[in-house]
């Protein structure tokens, strides 16, 4: 018995798609479609926000930003990661298009988005270079840690730190602060 093949998108496509509350991305052909966020998520996702923007004042390595933006990885990879950090010469262009190289990406999981943040999207952000990768758990109340070479995430339950490679001093976080309740 035949089988049909699985519809591969591309980037352009998914792009195209319009717009209905849902985030739609695509990696490696494959579709990822998911609801519109909880409060929770979103709040974690604006102290991040917040705190990496401070940080970015001082050290000005990157521009941090949030997930409406359209990062495309070739042909059939496009994502919107809930934060980003996109470096200084990328972000001068003002044009999605040239912005490859992100400094930082982190996911904020939700329940429709765990084996989307964890596996499927954190294999193409290694496959990609980004040289640091965070998955934030609210719920558990740790991050995890991932970086190009690692097979296995180093868990931070206390503090994370992220030490670009022109800052001054590295950025450093209180997790407690970060999962506090409003």
């Amino acid at each position: 018995m035949a089988m049909a093949s699985p519809l591969l998108y591309t980037a352009e496509e998914v792009i195209a798609f319009p717009y209905d509350g849902r985030r739609y991305e695509v990696i490696r052909g494959e579709l990822l479609v998911t609801p519109a966020p909880r409060m929770r998520h979103e709040l974690i996702v604006a102290r991040l926000m917040y705190a990496l923007s401070a940080y970015l004042e001082r050290e000005p390595v990157g521009t941090v930003l949030g997930s409406r933006g359209d990062i495309v990885f070739g042909t059939h990879t496009k994502v919107e990661p809930d934060v980003f950090v996109v470096p200084p010469q990328e972000m001068a262009t003002l044009d999605w298009a040239q912005v490859r190289h992100l400094l930082l990406i982190v996911e904020v999981l939700s329940p429709s988005s765990r084996r989307f943040d964890r596996f499927t999207k954190r294999v193409e952000f290694q496959r990609q270079g980004i040289p640091l990768y965070w998955v934030v758990d609210a719920e558990g109340e740790q991050v995890e840690e991932w970086t190009p070479a690692e097979a296995s995430p180093v868990i931070r339950r206390d503090r994370l730190s992220w030490a670009p490679a022109t800052a001054s001093a590295p950025f450093d976080l209180d997790l407690s602060w970060l999962f506090r309740k409003p």
